[in-house]
């Protein structure tokens, strides 16, 4: 695996974060972890507002940010927040439509002071059209994009819950740094920002896209079942074995499946692969042959068979896995008031991957030193602390 160069692909990026959680917090996880200095901007505490705190652990305990909190509503708030941008890279937010126009602090506000910036707003569907005012979640998203009408159902019918926020994820969070990152590297060449609007569910259409454009070119209705990579043949699917435990089977490929058919007993089925009438005794062979031993007998056989079969790792597996620990996924990170702890370590390609990490302390902020860097005079900076507008 080769090694990030120092201080990562991002270094010398600055991104002012307004999110706490979701899709634009997925993003600037991603782009700290590719070495930008990530700055989350939450409000000033107050009696009847604090800002909102994720768990220690979740999104990597915000694993390399800095943290400055701002009164945004306050004209002296505004004007720290606008100083900052002012010296930064990137903005992302995630509000409504038409939040951060109305605070002041929307994208013709921030290039006004930068022209340079690259302002990122996501949202679940975007800044306009009949939907952009409507509130929703990750299920929601996925829901509108035809995720989950192609997702297997239950026994009752209903389109299964996804086992990750993959909407939050990849629909929106890497949807938003892709964008960000494509940016920055035209203004490398054109020394001009650029304004994105993210919309999650626009960001579901791209992932479902092998279905919707099938859809739109043949006027199909695809649907669980429709193809091979949906369920409609024994070769792509999952299996339980004798401990109860369940194997995952994608074997597409003719010799891949003819592999899996002789090492379960079942050679004469190879050539019966994208039959359609035989799928039901195939699947009964399978059923059985998987049902005589344990999952990890079988994957210690056919793993490495050339047959396309896996293991169903749980959760609390997958950091044990050897492959995995090979890799380096996981780190020690120490935690100022929760202690040393395992966290997944930075892991996409390109990012650096040390062996531990320090977490930040949630009960301090950098607004101070952050507003210096920017170039806000002292007595100015003292004025608003006295204010409380910046803390």
């Amino acid at each position: 695996m080769t090694a990030a160069p120092p201080g990562g692909l991002l270094s010398g990026v600055t991104v002012l974060d307004l999110a706490s959680v979701g899709p634009a917090a997925r993003c600037t996880r991603l782009l700290s972890d590719y070495g930008a200095r990530v700055v989350k901007v939450g409000p000033v505490p107050s009696a009847d507002a604090r800002p909102i705190e994720p768990s220690f652990f979740a999104y990597s305990g915000h694993r390399g940010m800095r943290r400055v909190l701002l009164d945004l509503k306050d004209d002296d708030g505004r004007e720290a927040f606008l100083s900052l941008a002012a010296a930064a890279d990137v903005v992302i937010e995630s509000f409504r439509p038409g939040v951060v126009d109305r605070l002041g602090i929307g994208y013709e506000a921030v290039r006004a002071r930068h022209p340079g910036i690259v302002y990122c707003s996501t949202s679940g569907y975007g800044q306009d059209g009949p939907h952009a005012a409507r509130a929703g979640h990750d299920v929601n998203y996925l829901a509108v994009g035809g995720y989950l009408a192609m997702s297997t159902p239950g026994t009752d019918g209903a389109p299964p819950l996804p086992g990750a926020t993959v909407a939050d994820a990849a629909a929106g969070g890497m949807h938003a740094a892709l964008a960000i990152t494509a940016a920055l590297a035209s203004r490398a060449s054109t020394g001009e920002g650029a304004y994105l609007d993210v919309s999650v569910a626009e960001g579901v259409l791209w992932l479902m896209s092998l279905s919707i454009d099938e859809q739109l070119a043949l006027g199909t209705e695809p649907g669980p079942g429709h193809d091979i990579l949906s369920g409609r043949f024994a070769c792509y699917a999952t299996y339980q074995a004798r401990d109860g435990r369940w194997l995952a089977v994608g074997a597409i490929e003719a010799k891949f499946f003819a592999n899996l058919c002789r090492a379960l007993g079942c050679p004469e089925l190879a050539s019966s692969q994208l039959d359609e009438g035989a799928q039901p005794a195939i699947r009964s062979a399978f059923a059985d042959a998987f049902a005589e031993r344990d999952r990890d007998e079988w994957v210690r056989e056919l793993a490495g068979a050339d047959t396309c079969v896996a293991p169903v790792l749980s959760v609390a597996e997958v950091s044990d896995d050897p492959q995995f620990v090979a890799r380096g996924v996981v780190v020690t990170a120490h935690h100022p008031s929760e202690g040393q702890l395992r966290q997944l370590a930075p892991l996409l390609a390109g990012m650096r991957r040390d062996a531990d990490a320090e977490l930040p302390d949630p009960r301090l902020t950098d607004t101070i030193a952050l507003l210096r860097e920017a170039g806000v005079d002292a007595a100015t900076i003292g004025t608003w602390t006295d204010r409380r507008v910046v803390a």
